[in-house]
């Protein structure tokens, strides 16, 4: 008797090499024929987290290969790459500066929420399921994790992109939000995850929201960091 599953997993194997065939898959990144990300690119994320400002920390600045993984998952439908640039967070972090399990051994990651019609157009909210492969990685790796989607962006709250530090904290002004639902437990140390970091003004205004719920950030993780970081 063959084991159970078999015939599953051997049908989605069939389905992968047909979907291959009939639409290659590519670097998205640098092109290059095969995985969504490739060895040579994902590199310039598999290197020590760059420290931006205590407690915020990037994988890479935002240029190269790392700035078109974030463009191409982010803006352009690329979710083929929520595993691999999941995965690359959850090399990270146990290392990060602040970042701690709660008493129980538990890893607690929040991510950081998109506008509503952001999210409607980019199908579905991308940093929950960038913290969700996370979560798969950091289990398989045999630690206790948790992802919280606790937080909510207000559809008051403007498009960020060329709004400057002073402009952004005031659109997030009482924007940022928690969900009860997906609340931790009060005093449970979490660690907060996003696509890129520019002003660190939504970071700010994250943890702003989490402390005053009872919630403590440890630390916060992007995949890119763009520009200055200030407190």
């Amino acid at each position: 008797m063959g084991r159970p599953g078999a015939g599953r997993s051997g049908w989605r194997g069939v389905l992968t090499a047909t979907l291959d065939l009939l639409w290659p898959s590519s670097c998205a990144a640098c092109g290059r024929a095969g995985p969504a990300a490739c060895e040579v690119c994902l590199a310039e994320l598999a290197r020590a987290p760059l420290a931006l400002r205590p407690g915020v920390s990037a994988l890479a600045r935002h240029d190269g290969a790392a700035r078109e993984f974030v463009l191409a998952y982010k803006e352009h439908g690329r979710r083929d790459l929520a595993r691999p640039l999941g995965r690359a967070l959850a090399a990270v972090v146990p290392l990060l500066d602040g970042a701690r399990p709660d008493a129980d051994g538990t890893w607690w990651l929040v991510p950081v929420p998109s506008r509503p019609a952001a999210s409607r157009m980019r199908g579905g909210p991308h940093v929950r399921a960038l913290a969700r492969e996370c979560a798969h990685a950091l289990a398989h790796a045999g630690e206790p994790v948790a992802v919280a989607p606790a937080l909510r962006l207000s559809a008051r709250a403007r498009d960020a992109v060329g709004l400057g530090r002073a402009a952004r904290v005031a659109n997030l002004a009482g924007r940022v939000t928690v969900t009860r639902a997906g609340l931790p437990p009060p005093g449970t140390p979490v660690v907060l995850i996003d696509d890129v970091v520019t002003t660190g003004a939504t970071l700010t205004a994250c943890t702003r929201a989490l402390f005053e719920a009872g919630v403590e950030v440890g630390a916060a993780v992007t995949l890119t960091g763009a520009g200055a970081v200030t407190g």
